[in-house]
């Protein structure tokens, strides 16, 4: 109900909170829209997703190229490295993908975005489910790309449809998690450099210590220990059943979920609180 002062001036009344609330998911969606905007106006951006991961399936892989079938056999247990190569750059490339959203987060920061968003009654939580959304939908881009790349070095695929959808369902999960987790460790900086330096050192330690370029069972033990639990052996084993053997094992898609949750809920929480404007 309207009051009047003293002056006879009709004065609106205090506006409530629930008047002053912006529905989340109208915020959530244009900002997701703009992070896969920005992807694809930045055509570098997008050649260097794409064109990485093609020169590891391109060079690594042909490094055993001159080998004989019988040393690749009893190596890789496939007469194809490509199609034991395919599955573990696929998976190490969804590493990198959060290192990108990183890097747009301190580019809003300091060029006044965030602040200006965060004026707003957008959450820090809504602002960093995007950004990791948007990150590891970016990194999806480059699958197709492989998968035709793959077929042109000789690599004839196994599996079923339904097969393949869970597996890219397992390379989403891996992103995605990594995308929560490099957001996380980086809420709090401005530094153009912090994303790189981390990048760094989780990815080699994670590409090397996994299944994804050479088999786990010849690793010392101690890089056994880290490949158990490293969720790019997951990822990386998940698409090779797939397309070696046509036999996947479905519970490597469950870790891979349980690991994108942790890391939802984890990175959530620490960017609610830590997320800085300046």
């Amino acid at each position: 109900m309207s009051t009047e002062n003293r002056l006879g001036t009709v004065l609106a009344p205090p506006a409530t909170a629930a008047d002053a609330r912006v529905p989340q998911w109208s915020q959530f969606t244009g900002l997701y829209a703009r992070e896969l905007l920005r992807t694809f106006r930045n055509p570098w951006v997008l050649l260097i997703t794409v064109v990485q991961p093609f020169m590891w399936l391109a060079f690594f892989g042909s490094s055993f190229s001159g080998a004989s079938p019988a040393i690749v056999e009893t190596l890789f247990h496939t007469n194809n490295y490509m199609a034991f190569l395919l599955p573990g750059v696929l998976s190490t490339s969804m590493l990198t993908v959060g290192m990108f959203g990183s890097m747009s987060t301190i580019q809003d920061k300091r060029f006044g975005f965030m602040k200006r968003i965060l004026l707003t009654p957008t959450s820090r939580s809504t602002v960093y489910l995007s950004k990791a959304l948007g990150s590891a939908t970016r990194g999806l881009v480059q699958i197709p790309v492989m998968i035709i790349a793959a077929l042109a070095f000789g690599v004839r695929f196994q599996g079923t449809p339904l097969m393949w959808a869970g597996w890219l369902l397992g390379l989403f999960f891996l992103g995605f998690g990594m995308c929560c987790f490099f957001l996380a460790v980086t809420s709090s900086s401005t530094d153009w450099q912090t994303p790189g330096v981390i990048s760094n050192f989780i990815t080699m330690p994670l590409m090397f210590a996994s299944g994804a370029l050479f088999p786990a069972a010849n690793f010392p033990g101690w890089m056994q220990t880290i490949a158990a639990y490293n969720p790019v052996s997951y990822s990386a084993l998940l698409g090779r059943g797939i397309v070696v053997n046509g036999v996947p094992d479905w519970t490597y898609l469950g870790y891979l979920g349980l690991f994108a949750t942790l890391m939802l809920v984890g990175g959530t929480l620490v960017a609610s609180r830590y997320l800085k404007i300046e």
